[in-house]
């Protein structure tokens, strides 16, 4: 497998009503910071919206929840993609709270395929997305 090479980071605020009735942030919830901090990535790198009717889609998405998130609190959520093969380039998340940077609360995976819309097929990664993420693994290269 690919080494993986941080790309993006984020702080969002956990809600009240990303709690359920046991009291801590429920495990959906995870999903959702997961798919938020890659949104603000495409965003960021102006990925999303271009009009050409290609863009990315989630084919598998696992998590691994290591400890209990509980309200109030912002949560730290941090990606690293993996050098892209043909049409597709493996993501992973963690998930931190900002008062305990130092503590793993959960670990994700998500695998990206970039796609044609309308004929529902895969297409090859933009060159300039490929680039973007080959540069990533060059800066963090010892």
């Amino acid at each position: 497998m690919s080494d993986f090479h941080a790309v993006f980071e984020m702080t969002m605020p956990i809600r009240w009503g990303d709690m359920d009735a046991f009291g801590h942030v429920n495990n959906t919830v995870y999903f959702r910071y997961m798919e938020q901090v890659r949104i603000s990535w495409f965003e960021h790198m102006d990925f999303l919206g271009g009009g050409n009717g290609q863009g990315p889609v989630i084919v598998n998405a696992s998590m691994e929840f290591l400890k209990q998130l509980h309200y109030p609190g912002d949560v730290i959520g941090r990606m690293s993609v993996a050098t892209p093969g043909r049409s597709s380039f493996d993501t992973a998340f963690e998930l931190l709270r900002a008062d305990e940077p130092d503590t793993l609360y959960a670990r994700g995976a998500a695998r990206c395929v970039w796609i044609d819309y309308a004929a529902g097929k895969s297409v090859p990664v933009p060159d300039s997305l490929r680039e973007l993420i080959e540069r990533a693994a060059l800066v963090r290269k010892p």
